[in-house]
C-alpha cells in the first residue's frame, strides 16, 4: 500500500507540473499574440524603422515609439554621398584575386588634409605602391589569377555585361585554375571562354564574333578553350535562345516596344514550327528585328541591323523572308 500511495503521489506531482507548464506556455503565447496585435482593435502591427515607431495598420494607434535604430547615424541622398560617409569597406568579391581583402594605396599624392605631398614624400609613396603591388600576389598562381580577372573585367566592360556575369566568369576561371586546366592554354583564351560561358548561363549572351572581337586571342583558340572548359568542368550551358538577343538589338536600333513585341512573336512562332533548328540564333534574332520593323512601319535598314548584330545582310534577307512566310502560314500575326 505504501508503494502504491508513493506512486500515486508521484503521478499527481507530475500531473501538476505538466499543468503548470501548459499554463505558462499558454500565457507566453498570449503575451506574444498581444505583442503582435493592436491592444486597441486587435489589428496587425507594422514597424516604421525610419521613425522608430510601431503602428497599428488598421486604426493607426502608435503602440511603441523611440525604438533603437541599429543603422548608421548619418544620412545620404545619393551614391557619392553614401560612399563618402561610409566607414566600412566594400564586400568581398570573386572579381579580385584576393577577394578585395588587401590594402590598396591610392594614386592621389595628397595627405589626409588634401594638401599636396612634397617631392621626397611622393617618391616614398611610389616605392610603397610598388612594393604593395608585389606583396599582393604571393605566388605564380595568384599572379595568373590577377591577370585573368583583369582580362575578364576589360572584356566585360567592352561587351556591356553586368557584374553578376563578371562574378560568374571569375568563379569559372578559378575552378579551371584549381583543376589544372591551364597548362597548354593561354590565360586570355581560358578567361574569354569563362566570360562567354557565364554570359550564356546568365541569359545575356553575346555572339562568338562579338566576344572574339574584344579578346586578345584568335577565334579558333577561344572556341577550343570554350569547348574544353565546358567539358572538363561539366558546365550546364543551354543552347542560345534567339529571344535573348532581341532586347539588346531593339534597344540599340531604337525600335519601339511594339516592334520588339512583334519580333518576339515571330521568333516564338518559328520555334513552335522548328524553324530555328540548325540556324544561328544571332542571325534569326537580327532577321526578326528587321522583319518586325517592316511590320510596324519603322525605318530600320538591313545595313543598320547588320552592324548591330554583326551578321551579314544576306543572312538577314534570307532569314527574315523565312520568318514572314512561317508567320503567314501559322497565322501568328493575325
Amino acid at each position: 500500500m505504501s508503494g502504491s500511495r508513493t506512486r500515486t503521489n508521484d503521478d499527481r506531482t507530475a500531473e501538476r507540473n505538466t499543468v503548470d507548464r501548459t499554463v505558462q506556455h499558454d500565457e507566453r503565447e498570449e503575451e506574444r499574440t498581444a505583442e503582435r496585435t493592436c491592444p486597441e482593435c486587435g489589428g496587425r502591427l507594422d514597424s516604421d524603422k525610419s521613425h522608430g515607431e510601431t503602428v497599428c495598420a488598421d486604426c493607426g494607434l502608435v503602440v511603441e515609439e523611440d525604438a533603437v535604430d541599429r543603422g548608421p547615424e548619418w544620412r545620404a541622398f545619393d551614391a557619392g554621398e553614401r560612399d563618402e560617409k561610409s566607414r566600412v569597406g566594400a564586400p568581398t568579391t570573386k572579381m579580385m584575386h584576393d577577394q578585395g581583402l588587401s590594402t590598396n594605396i591610392g594614386w592621389q599624392n595628397k595627405d589626409a588634409y588634401g594638401r599636396q605631398l612634397s617631392s621626397s614624400q611622393r617618391q616614398k609613396m611610389q616605392r610603397l605602391r610598388t612594393w604593395n603591388e608585389r606583396f599582393r600576389t604571393r605566388d605564380s598562381k595568384e599572379r595568373n589569377l590577377k591577370q585573368a580577372l583583369g582580362e575578364i573585367d576589360r572584356m566585360a566592360s567592352s561587351l556591356g555585361l553586368p557584374d553578376d556575369v563578371r562574378e560568374t566568369a571569375s568563379v569559372i576561371y578559378r575552378r579551371a585554375l584549381n583543376e589544372d586546366l591551364l597548362p597548354g592554354r593561354s590565360i586570355e583564351g581560358v578567361a574569354t571562354a569563362a566570360l562567354y560561358a557565364a554570359a550564356r548561363q546568365a541569359g545575356t549572351p553575346r555572339s562568338l564574333d562579338e566576344v572574339a572581337a574584344v579578346s586578345r586571342v584568335d577565334a579558333m583558340e577561344f572556341k577550343r578553350a570554350y569547348r574544353y572548359v565546358v567539358r572538363e568542368l561539366n558546365l550546364e550551358v543551354e543552347p542560345a535562345d534567339p529571344l535573348q538577343y532581341v532586347p539588346r538589338f531593339a534597344s540599340e536600333l531604337g525600335l519601339s516596344d511594339e516592334g520588339e513585341r512583334t519580333a518576339r512573336e515571330l521568333l516564338e512562332s518559328a520555334k513552335r514550327e522548328g524553324l530555328h533548328s540548325g540556324k544561328s540564333p544571332v542571325g534569326l534574332a537580327a532577321a526578326a528585328v528587321y522583319a518586325a520593323s517592316l511590320l510596324v512601319n519603322e525605318k530600320v535598314t538591313q545595313s543598320q541591323v547588320s552592324d548591330v548584330a554583326n551578321v551579314s545582310e544576306v543572312t538577314i534577307r534570307n532569314r527574315y523572308k523565312e520568318l514572314l512566310e512561317n508567320a503567314d502560314q501559322s497565322g501568328a500575326l493575325a
